[in-house]
């Protein structure tokens, strides 16, 4: 959300200076933002590692990104002025770089947000988990199925399960098959509840 709003001051500001040009020290930017690059580049490096495995650290990884990219913008902006006087070309590049930040920005929006209304994952199949856990035997079927990121590193899975009435003795080991099962899919946590299948069910997805 702050990478989004910075986008609109960005934006703000270029149009600003658009309809009221200033005098600008080209050199002393372009030396101000190459030492922006070194550290910003730098510090994102240290997050690529765990990037695509951690909201948080894709979060912090892509702010950093971000910040690399516009200091590399304000230093060709900063030669340009510094060579031509041509003080537009400032917003110019002010306005590329909101776009730059807006297209890396909107995915991570998109999964923090995902995340913040206990939405299913996106690297998760519903369809293909369910699959797998009817494959357990002992499994007669599933519903009632649940699906949520617990954190950016950990799932959980909440469901009801039918089984024959003759098999609530193996209901300990059908459980453990199950959550076996679910660690492969990367499924950490999850809770069962058994039903019967010769009983009555009026819920709509039975």
């Amino acid at each position: 959300m702050i990478l989004v709003a910075t986008i609109g001051m960005i934006t703000y500001e270029a149009v600003i200076r658009f309809m009221h040009p200033q005098v600008i020290e080209g050199a002393t930017i372009a030396w101000v933002s190459l030492i922006g690059i070194g550290i910003n580049a730098f510090t994102a490096w240290l997050f690529v590692k765990d990037k695509d495995t951690d909201l948080n650290v894709k979060g912090a990884y892509m702010h950093m990104a971000m910040d690399a990219v516009v200091s590399l913008g304000v230093v060709i902006a900063g030669v340009i002025i510094y060579f031509t006087k041509l003080y537009w070309i400032d917003s110019v590049v002010s306005l590329i770089i909101a776009v730059v930040i807006l297209r890396g920005t909107w995915s991570l929006l998109k999964d923090s947000l995902r995340l913040e209304m206990d939405g299913v994952p996106k690297e998760m199949d519903v369809a293909k988990i369910k699959a797998e856990l009817l494959k357990a035997k002992g499994v007669v079927d599933i519903h009632h199925m649940h699906v949520w990121a617990l954190s950016t590193t950990e799932n959980a899975l909440t469901a009801h399960l039918v089984i024959a009435p003759t098999d609530l003795h193996l209901f300990d080991s059908i459980k453990a098959d199950l959550r076996h099962r679910l660690q492969h899919l990367d499924i950490n946590h999850s809770t069962f509840e058994p039903e019967f299948a010769d009983e009555k069910c009026d819920e709509p997805d039975c």
